[in-house]
């Protein structure tokens, strides 16, 4: 049995001894020649006159191309057609892509780009959130609403009111590797793309488009990526467009990095948020009526900005039943990178709204934000079915089991008596100020396109008993690969080391939705259950026949085929189906059920399921500089009946401290030209080893998902990133503790903000 044990990463051994290879280490001809984009030095305006000539006579440069040149679409865009691969004359940010560069070197290419004289019209370029409602500048035509009840009834008949603004900053996603493209001219106007992509079918139909070709020309592969989160969902697309156009223009392979300088200047970032809040509520700080206004910076280019901010309000309750709320959503348009997927896809931002709120609240009454949360639970998933609540977009909420899973953590954790030494010790030391926070998580697993609810794969079964499978999913890094072979093994009852899982291929698996939405495991893992299922069961009718039992009395396990009293191993099992004939490959499919979602009237079911998940953190922070540090973690998580533990414990681990990076250190900063001045590690500060907490203890829930997912298991991408909002409520507690104040401490929280933060406490103000 191969489900839920603790296996390592198939790919462990070779990302720890560098033989693990990424796009840049496929070997390619000695003709191949290499690509770099020319980038715009304006936020704002049009070029007027562009010379390239000295781009054309640099050393080693073969090409250079302009919007005039591309065969068809100059369009890299996900969906909304509105983001050019090259300028069409138009400027939108700093970093935008004016020109390409090929040549025969990365480097040559990258200096040629710098040589082109380009004379602009400059306009005032729109950089804020408070800019883009003064222009009116946004990608609908006006506020997004999800309500229920009546907030403008209710909000003023309650006995208690706070209301707070509450910044939120974005997050680059520093993935190791980054982004990459190789494009290889086949014959017949065929071409062979590698990306490292989490959407290797979007790279395929845009590349087909650019091309003027059918998807039938074009075969991307993706083998694994060096880290994604979200980023190479979407911004992949002008690299791979980019070699692909150029392959076919010179007839040479083509290939493209980005340096990281680059990659920051030009990629998207996390989604900035603004979320201003009214609340109401009673005596015991029961919340009666909330309304939200969500203000999101999206960039010049629309992306993926719509389903992240409607994510963002589907997650605005996070894990409480409120009878009154109202969110509002804008969707800004600003002349700054075109913000993307990051794990958590706009969840995060929504749930952090509300985590504010519950501080609030709770600082106002003088209450346990512990006790708090508790109070406005959505009902236990024990409690009657007629009394289960409905979420603001009306799916009911069934299965909620953060009561027993707070309880659970409250005791291991050693809450109680934790706070109350905190307590003792912050009235005792004027200078280093001691905080504990909790935070849950309710985050809903599925993708809210429909639509993209679906996954495919291909098996093969080989005469020598050996499996080799293929699905739709992409590796990042996070163990997809690991967990779908797992899954093969258990169906057909053998070990892992039969089991062969390879590149993912848009030849082998067609119309592949993107790895995202916390959901590859569910929907690949399924798909291969499926395919597996198909040939085990021709596999069993051809054998119970040979030996004349019926088909039930033929069992696979522990590398071995019992057909009654007779065994068979299950190489000899394949080798007897070969030579009857029996086909021993199959494709499978698999969509996810009851879920339906109108976007426009923000009602029904956008999730399968939620998964659920608890953190208690201790931070310490320094009053003289606003330096903080995190003493301790304890994270109870729910992944239902895990498929591998090992590997979803990383996956939390990994989660928690880069949502604590986000929340704490990771700043990108802006100057009053547009330009992005946290652009590289030496200017921009993701957590490192030593910013994990001192203590770190996570636990696994264990409760098997009441829906049918594969084997009971839940997702585990992106729900535990929310896990770090703990460690901003933390911070709360240390500032709060400074006087008597509300602080209303903005992310991230930087050294900066807390002292600042601080001081207001301190003075009153």
């Amino acid at each position: 049995m191969t489900i839920s044990q603790c296996l390592p990463h198939d790919s462990g051994h070779l990302h720890v001894t560098g033989r693990a290879h990424y796009v840049d280490d496929i070997p390619v001809p000695r003709d191949c020649l290499h690509l770099a984009f020319g980038l715009s030095d304006l936020a704002a305006g049009q070029i007027k006159d562009i010379d390239l000539a000295p781009v054309q006579n640099a050393e080693g440069v073969v090409a250079v191309i302009t919007a005039t040149d591309l065969p068809f679409a100059n369009d890299v865009s996900p969906s909304a057609h509105d983001e050019p691969l090259l300028s069409d004359g138009r400027v939108h940010y700093i970093g935008q892509p004016l020109f390409l560069v090929v040549a025969t070197s990365h480097h040559l290419a990258r200096r040629a780009a710098r040589l082109a004289k380009v004379e602009y019209i400059s306009h005032p370029p729109i950089l804020t959130i408070d800019e883009a409602l003064e222009k009116n500048s946004r990608f609908e035509d006006g506020p997004r609403i999800y309500s229920r009840g009546d907030v403008a009834y209710a909000l003023p008949k309650c006995a208690h009111h706070v209301s707070g603004r509450f910044e939120i900053g974005g997050q680059e996603h520093f993935y190791l590797e980054s982004q990459a493209a190789l494009a290889i001219p086949q014959e017949d106007q065929g071409m062979v793309v590698h990306s490292s992509t989490q959407h290797p079918t979007e790279i395929q139909h845009k590349v087909a488009d650019a091309l003027g070709i059918g998807m039938h020309d074009v075969r991307v592969e993706t083998r694994r990526m060096g880290g994604g989160f979200g980023g190479k969902e979407s911004q992949g697309n002008a690299l791979a467009v980019a070699c692909a156009v150029a392959a076919s223009k010179t007839g040479k392979p083509c290939k493209m990095r980005y340096d990281r300088d680059d990659d920051m200047l030009i990629t998207g970032k996390r989604h900035e948020f603004r979320i201003d809040y009214t609340v109401g509520f009673d005596d015991d700080g029961r919340l009666i009526a909330v309304d939200f206004v969500h203000y999101t910076r999206a960039g010049w280019a629309q992306d993926l900005t719509l389903p992240v901010a409607d994510r963002a309000m589907l997650h605005a309750d996070n894990a409480y039943y409120i009878p009154h709320m109202r969110i509002e959503s804008h969707r800004l348009k600003t002349n700054t990178q075109s913000a993307t997927a990051f794990r958590g896809f706009g969840g995060p931002q929504g749930m952090l709204g509300m985590e504010r709120v519950i501080d609030h609240v709770a600082h106002y009454l003088g209450r346990d934000p512990v006790a708090l949360r508790k109070l406005n639970y959505y009902v236990a998933a024990s409690a009657p079915k007629a009394q289960h609540q409905t979420t603001p977009y009306g799916m009911q909420v069934q299965d909620f089991i953060l009561h027993e899973m707070t309880d659970d953590l409250l005791k291991t954790s050693d809450y109680y008596d934790r706070r109350r030494a905190i307590d003792e010790w912050n009235a005792t030391n004027p200078i280093i100020k001691r905080g504990i926070g909790f935070s849950p998580v309710k985050f809903g697993i599925s993708f809210t396109l429909t639509h993209l609810n679906q996954a495919g794969a291909l098996v093969h079964v080989y005469q020598d008993g050996t499996l080799r499978l293929n699905h739709g999913g992409t590796e990042m890094g996070q163990g997809l690969f690991q967990k779908v072979a797992q899954v093969a093994a258990h169906v057909f009852g053998t070990s892992m080391d039969v089991v062969k899982i390879t590149a993912t291929d848009t030849a082998k698996v067609p119309n592949t939705s993107a790895t995202a939405a916390s959901s590859g495991s569910d929907l690949n893992g399924m798909a291969v259950k499926d395919a597996c299922e198909k040939i085990r069961q021709r596999m069993a009718a051809f054998l119970a026949d040979q030996f004349g039992k019926q088909i039930e009395d033929v069992n696979f396990r522990d590398n071995q085929v019992h057909i009654g009293r007779r065994v068979l191993s299950f190489k000899k099992a394949a080798q007897l189906c070969y030579e009857g004939r029996i086909s021993l490959s199959s494709t499978g499919f698999y969509k996810t059920p009851d879920v339906a979602w109108d976007r426009i009237r923000g009602q029904g079911r956008p999730f399968f399921y939620f998964a659920y998940g608890a953190a208690m953190t201790e931070v310490a922070i320094d009053t003289l500089t606003g330096e903080n540090r995190i003493l301790r973690t304890d994270i109870l998580h729910d992944t239902g009946t895990s498929l591998n533990p090992a590997l979803d414990i990383g996956q939390i681990q990994g989660a928690y401290v880069q949502g604590a990076g986000w929340l704490t250190s990771e700043e990108l900063v802006w100057d009053g030209m547009g330009r992005l001045r946290t652009h590289a590690p030496s200017t921009y500060k993701i957590p490192a080893m030593a910013d994990r907490p001192d203590t770190f203890n996570v636990s696994l829930w264990g409760q098997e998902n009441p829906m049918m997912s594969i084997y009971r298991s839940k997702a585990v991408g992106e729900p535990p990133f929310m896990l770090g909002i703990s460690t901003l409520m933390a911070i709360n507690h240390a500032v709060s503790s400074c006087g008597k104040l509300y602080h209303h401490l903005d992310v991230p929280a930087t050294p900066e903000r807390v002292l600042a933060a601080v001081e207001r406490v301190r003075n009153g103000l």
